[in-house]
């Protein structure tokens, strides 16, 4: 067995793992104990990395070979490599030399590494002349790039790690750490565990895990963020607790910002963010008295119309109170990709340029011209990821390069998106799983290498850059992305200007990556010091490390010196703006996304995976409960939610987690997994509205409309399949969704299972009967059409039902299948009478029934026959399904509510027991903040004596 080091490739935590492998395929991962970013610990995500790399899984998912469609619409046709990079070579140089350099527009990802966003980045603004390039990134830091830049001068965040345990306030906003950062987490509640006295602030419109732990929970209205921070800092001067001496030595801009904040009385803040005076009061106080002051922050504050006003309106207060440059303090945005901060160091975004340099400034471009050996870098700022989008739907843009990213499921306004990739007139897709919303509109198909397979760099949240090496070779006839990227480059140089043939002659990413460095010289992220030898020697290492330097920079700006022409910090003097789309009476609902415990992005990865869904396992819209019974509608019940761009049917779940008006879809369900009228999923409801300084969009709200919907034909199938089928199944299955008014395909189970399977569950709903040409390969799909199976038909109802069984060693049945077709409103159930919509919450018991069975392997309490009989499901004993709350140990939550009601002691005391009888929390940890919830609320349950007197 070998072991080869690399990292992590989910969120920005940067977590260091061991691969371990007998040089043909991933046996295992864990975390790498010696990398500073995580000490060893992995998520749910991180750990369950060798699973979605297994052979059975990669034949299915993975794009082996280069593919070309002939025409839109047909099936992709396999070719060679030369074949394939010619091919987009010519098509790329005939619309540059017909349209021009601004007709091809390349769209690239933070999952990329800094040596492929380098090469991808001189391609465009060095051979094609144009600043058409932009990133996935722009949906994530983007903001948070331009909050630091207007007032730090450098897009540079100035913690580490290690502050998370020399804080003593803590002040979470517009983040849930808990789910989004589960590792980084894992350390700030380790830091309070060793110093009870560290106090958080969450401030966030819903009761997250994360506002669960917190000492203040500031439950503010959706978008008052800048109201929020200019409250508090007029708190701050109220109560003298800013640093005059620090503003005086170390600032510019106080007096105007003071002057606005002048405005923002407790009471004015109350009213425009929905919290109580005495929380803003306390906020301030622990804000600024605290000795050591951290700010934690994501998407809640980037994903905005006024994203750069937020960013920079929470740096003000670090600015007036002087908590910056030292132990424990400092505003420390959490990057949301493995690799957004290396793409923003080699300028892989459309307004920038290699090393921090801005493309508006002169001089810069000069440098990387000459660095480049090129004339000139092209001065006019390149579209952005929306505006790319916008141009290429109203043909302007002609040409789409997508590299490792699904702009199908995750820019906003899936509408424009889908008419823009329809309207291109050739589109390349680089990546490396087959099964993206994206791939299902390119021309050329190009492999490329992913985790496990790539070898380079990647810099995390703290600036820490790190080493990641290849386990395995590439899969199929994959190739990493900056030779790909180098190989069209030179094809593409010699149709349109030969000279520049040798800028990418490039044969190890090494190269690539000393060029990167070099262009860093002088700069703020210096790394001239640091080489690959170092990194493979010493580890990873934190920027800047000038060349002499033998260790990076922890902290920045220690000595009160900022990147700015005078070296002072400017104090942002921002507005606070409405949000882009406010709720009004046709779109009465506020529309939250975020992320899913245990899900990542689209899914193309850990999507495939039916352990991963057992947290949160079914698509669906949070609605309050009052909202719910407003509308008079059940949970499971189906629920349309209405933008002013589109519409989506999903399963309404209760939940009080956030305030009435307020409605929350998780941003990972889209075309993947969502089929029918869903199929564009919750970004076919976002808006396009970006900030006007980082060009970011507003994901996180939208105004929306939400109503019951009326699909009384129901489909619900699920089934074991011997393991490597389920993927394959999937891609087959989806396009019969659209026969439906609403679907969803998952998977589900452990994969694979104790007896080498996989699961996969298909619901789905129409306003009437279904044909028989959409069903028959359906019910083939799930094995129920054969001699193996039992049906039940009742033609007339348009009702069938079907189960496919084995026998046990015991000579018992047990289930391997179901399928329950028909019209609920016809007495699916048999024995069942009433309206339509009490019959599909019966479906709604029956299906959980039957997949407690299926996925419990327990024994048919019936003959099989006999389960499908007239009233027989209406019979049955159907207790709720329990969520799980342990996705390593598969542990719900019904499990431990009975486990916690004999345990006595302390929280911790009893915290501990739990683990050690049921393991949950015992393994990669992103369980904790639940098991901790669950320990408060449980009560222990003390024993009656019989002759106590009740």
């Amino acid at each position: 067995m070998a072991e080869t080091r690399s990292t992590c490739p989910y969120c920005g935590v940067g977590c260091g793992v061991i691969i371990e492998h007998d040089e043909r395929q991933i046996i295992s991962v864990r975390g790498d104990e010696q990398h500073p970013a995580n000490l060893g610990r992995l998520c749910t995500k991180g750990s369950t990395l060798h699973l979605t790399a297994t052979p059975a899984l990669t034949r299915q998912t993975r794009l082996l070979q280069p593919m070309q469609r002939l025409q839109r619409g047909a099936a992709p046709q396999p070719l060679g490599w030369d074949a394939a990079l010619d091919h987009a070579a010519d098509r790329l140089a005939a619309i540059h030399a017909q349209h021009g350099p601004d007709a091809i527009g390349v769209y690239v990802s933070g999952q990329l590494l800094t040596e492929d966003y380098y090469v991808f980045n001189k391609l465009v603004k060095g051979l094609l002349g144009s600043n058409h390039i932009d990133t996935n990134s722009r949906l994530c830091m983007s903001s948070a790039v331009a909050g630091y830049k207007a007032t730090l001068g450098a897009d540079a965040p100035p913690c580490s790690y290690e502050d998370l345990a020399h804080a003593q306030t803590v002040f979470i906003t517009g983040s849930n750490m808990a789910w989004a950062h589960p590792v980084l987490f894992r350390r700030l509640e380790d830091a309070r565990r060793a110093n009870p006295a560290q106090r958080w602030i969450v401030a966030d419109p819903r009761r997250t895990e994360t506002a669960d732990a917190a000492d203040l929970h500031l439950a503010l209205r959706p978008g008052s963020d800048v109201a929020l921070y200019h409250g508090l800092l007029h708190l701050l001067l109220q109560e003298g607790l800013t640093r005059p001496d620090y503003i005086a030595a170390h600032t510019a801009g106080f007096d105007a910002l003071k002057q606005r904040v002048a405005a923002f009385t407790p009471e004015h803040t109350a009213e425009l963010t929905g919290l109580r005076i005495e929380d803003l009061r306390t906020a301030a106080r622990w804000f600024g008295s605290s000795p050591a002051t951290l700010s934690l922050y994501c998407q809640g504050l980037n994903q905005s119309s006024s994203g750069t006003a937020k960013n920079a309106a929470l740096i003000n207060l670090h600015l007036a109170c002087g908590q910056i440059g030292k132990p424990g303090a400092g505003p420390f945005s959490l990057t949301g990709q493995p690799n957004a901060m290396g793409g923003r160091e080699v300028g892989g975004l459309a307004n920038l340029l290699s090393a921090h340099r801005d493309l508006a400034n002169p001089a810069h471009r000069a440098e990387v011209a000459a660095l480049w050996g090129v004339p000139e870098v092209p001065a006019r700022p390149g579209l952005t990821a929306v505006e790319m989008f916008q141009a290429a739907a109203d043909g302007q843009i002609k040409a789409l390069w997508i590299a490792c990213t699904n702009p199908a499921q995750s820019l906003p306004d899936q509408a424009t998106v889908q008419r823009a990739l329809q309207r291109a007139e050739f589109v390349i897709v680089q990546e490396a799983f087959s099964t993206t919303a994206t791939a299902a509109f390119a021309d050329l198909l190009l492999p490329a290498t992913t985790w496990g397979e790539k070898d380079g760099t990647v810099t995390n949240s703290e600036r820490r850059i790190s080493r990641t090496h290849a386990a395995l070779p590439p899969a199929g006839a994959a190739r990493h992305d900056w030779d790909i990227a180098a190989d069209v480059a030179r094809r593409l140089a010699t149709r349109i200007a030969p000279e520049r043939v040798a800028m990418f002659d490039y044969r190890t990413p090494e190269q690539v990556w000393c060029e990167h460095r070099e262009s860093t010289r002088g700069r703020d992220l210096d790394i001239t010091g640091l080489s690959y030898a170092m990194l493979e020697a010493q580890g990873p290492q934190q920027w800047p490390l000038p060349e002499g330097a033998t260790v990076g920079r922890v902290r920045l700006y220690e000595d009160g010196m900022f990147p700015t022409p005078d070296g002072r910090a400017q104090f942002a003097d921002v507005a606070f703006m409405p949000l882009a789309e406010p709720c009004d009476d046709a779109y009465p609902f506020g529309l939250l996304t975020g992320r899913l415990r245990d899900q990542w992005h689209g899914m193309s990865r850990t999507g495939q995976l039916g352990r991963l869904f057992g947290h949160d396992g079914l698509p669906s819209v949070e609605v309050h409960p009052a909202d719910l019974a407003r509308l008079g509608v059940a949970e499971g019940e189906l629920l349309r939610v209405r933008s002013r761009r589109g519409n989506v049917v999903l399963s309404a779940r209760g939940s009080e987690r956030m305030a009435p008006g307020q409605v929350f879809i998780a941003m990972h369900w889209g075309g993947e997994v969502l089929g029918g009228v869903a199929a564009g999923g919750v970004n076919a409801l976002t808006s396009p509205a970006f900030c006007p300084r980082s060009k970011q969009p507003e994901l996180k709200h939208a105004a929306v409309a939400i109503e019951p919907v009326a699909l009384p034909w129901r489909l619900t199938a699920m089934a074991w399949l011997p393991e490597g089928e389920a993927a394959a199944l999937r891609e087959l299955i989806k396009p019969a969704m659209a026969a439906f008014g609403y679907a969803c395909l998952l998977p589900f189970g452990r994969e694979p299972d104790a007896h080498g399977r996989s699961g996969l569950l298909l619901r789905a709903g129409a306003a009437g009967r279904v044909s028989e040409a959409v069903l028959a390969p359906l019910r083939a799909a799930f094995g129920v059409d054969g001699p193996q199976a039992i049906s039940y038909l009742d033609p007339e109802r348009g009702q069938h039902r079907a189960v496919r069984v084995h026998a046990n060693g015991a000579g018992a049945e047990q289930l391997d299948a179901f399928w329950l077709v028909g019209d609920a409103g016809a007495d699916l159930h048999g024995d069942l009478r009433g309206d339509a919509r009490s019959d599909v919450r019966s479906d709604a018991k029956s299906e959980a029934w039957l997949r407690s069975l299926l996925e419990s392997d327990a024994a048919l309490p019936n003959p099989a026959r006999q389960l499908l009989m007239p009233g027989a499901l209406a019979g049955q004993q159907m207790a709720p399904v329990s969520p799980q709350v342990c996705t390593c140990f598969n542990v719900n939550e019904a499990a431990i509510r009975q486990q916690l009601e004999g345990l006595e002691g302390s929280p911790d005391h009893r915290l501990t027991q739990l683990q050690a009888a049921l393991k949950c929390g015992t393994n990669c940890g992103s369980c904790l903040p639940a098991l901790r919830s669950l320990v408060k609320c449980v009560a222990v349950k003390v024993p009656v004596a019989l002759d106590t007197p009740v």
